[in-house]
């Protein structure tokens, strides 16, 4: 059992910023992309049967969903120390939520309610869809939004299939979907014909609320989202790849898992037939403060992910040489993606090769108190921007101002 005082030592340690070891997260039915800069060798460090890596998650106090060899501790974070020791963050947000996210956001939300991550793919992913609230709850789950972003440090190869198909087409019917379901055991069911795919675009990204079908492209792909491992594929064959039916009905109640009708219901039919998705679903940077007054100041911050108050994110790039504080209204995680320096006094640097097991420099937990205080960040090196993204979790106050669900 996580004692308070340890965490409180590790605390004082970094001024209120805890460093995370990676957390890898394998797939069996998706083929690893390999730039999220894992060792070739340790693509399957999981096995070969549990398919290989193609997630890293952040800041994590979920358990990934994976099926009955999914290890006890799998998508979860660990917090390093610098004696060396280790603990849960999911311990820690137990023991003492109250350092970490403030008494008011332990209250409101009894956790740290996010879970974010890179996923990075060679091909895209099966059409699918994460189960709303109504849904997910039937299951003891929670419903699950999420929104991408594509930070350009990590998609310098774009790989196979740079598109994403997203919602249905204008005028498709709820009988059209039936017959992609009823043809599953044919090969391709057909669920594409039904929909259109948009090209996906370093620096921009998406707003994907539950419900709405979804096909991610082979971007390396920023995924701040609700702290749930539900899904549904609704296609039946990806890249020549059978999907099994299991995959559409896990998170779905046992008498329902052969109910056409029933699966077919879990879809947002509205969202996905919008005629202005884009419009209503695309999200490009959003200026945090004057970008004069930044730029004077040593670097320029965005909003990436916004629009939504269960989660926001941003990104941070310090110009070299300079030294910066940098104040939020919440607690957050951290992903360095380019450059080196420090971070609350902590070294911070971004690896280029991490061995599986391997402890790196590029990932931190930000306490609420000492994100209010300010955090000193200072880039170090005299020709490299230091590029940070920043993931927030729901009720930031920050992002209130651009709510626009």
């Amino acid at each position: 059992m996580l004692k308070r005082t340890t965490l409180e030592e590790a605390m004082n340690v970094g001024n209120g910023v805890l460093r995370l070891a990676p957390c890898w997260v394998p797939r069996s039915f998706m083929i690893p992309g390999r730039r999220l800069r894992l060792h070739p060798d340790d693509l399957y460090a999981f096995g070969g049967h549990r398919g290989g890596i193609n997630e890293r998650w952040f800041s994590s106090t979920t358990q990934a969903s994976n099926g009955p060899g999914t290890l006890p501790d799998e998508g979860l974070s660990y917090v390093k120390t610098l004696g060396g020791d280790s603990f849960l963050l999911k311990e820690a947000v137990e023991v003492a939520g109250d350092l970490l996210l403030g008494a008011d956001v332990m209250e409101r939300e009894g956790g740290w309610n996010l879970l974010c991550k890179f996923f990075d793919n060679m091909g895209p992913i099966p059409h699918h869809m994460h189960q709303s609230e109504e849904f997910a709850k039937q299951v003891g789950q929670k419903g699950k939004p999420e929104a991408y972003y594509f930070p350009p440090q990590y998609n310098q190869i774009q790989n196979n299939f740079p598109h994403t198909y997203m919602g249905l087409e204008p005028g498709t019917t709820k009988d059209d979907i039936c017959r992609c379901l009823e043809r599953w055991n044919q090969g391709d069911n057909g669920i594409l014909a039904h929909s259109r795919a948009y090209r996906l675009i370093p620096g921009e990204g998406w707003q994907v609320d539950p419900g709405i079908l979804h096909a991610p492209g082979s971007l390396v792909t920023y995924e701040p989202q609700v702290n749930s491992d539900v899904f549904a594929m609704f296609q039946s064959e990806v890249e020549g790849r059978i999907v099994d039916w299991s995959l559409l009905t896990k998170d779905v109640r046992p008498e329902f898992s052969k109910n056409i009708d029933y699966l077919v219901s879990m879809l947002d039919w509205d969202a996905n037939v919008n005629p202005e998705f884009v419009k209503s679903n695309k999200t490009s940077p959003r200026l945090v403060g004057a970008e004069q007054e930044m730029a004077d100041a040593g670097y320029r911050e965005v909003w990436v992910t916004y629009g939504t108050p269960h989660y926001s994110a941003k990104e941070l790039t310090v110009a070299p040489n300079r030294r910066v504080v940098i104040k939020d209204a919440a607690a957050y995680g951290v992903i360095v993606t380019q450059g080196h320096g420090s971070f609350g006094g902590l070294t911070i640097s971004t690896p280029s090769m991490i061995r599986f097991g391997q402890m790196t420099e590029d990932e931190l937990f930000v306490t609420a108190d000492a994100a209010k205080q300010g955090v000193v960040i200072e880039n170090t090196s005299s020709s490299d921007p230091l590029v940070l993204l920043k993931h927030f979790g729901p009720g930031n106050p920050d992002a209130v101002p651009l709510l626009t669900k």
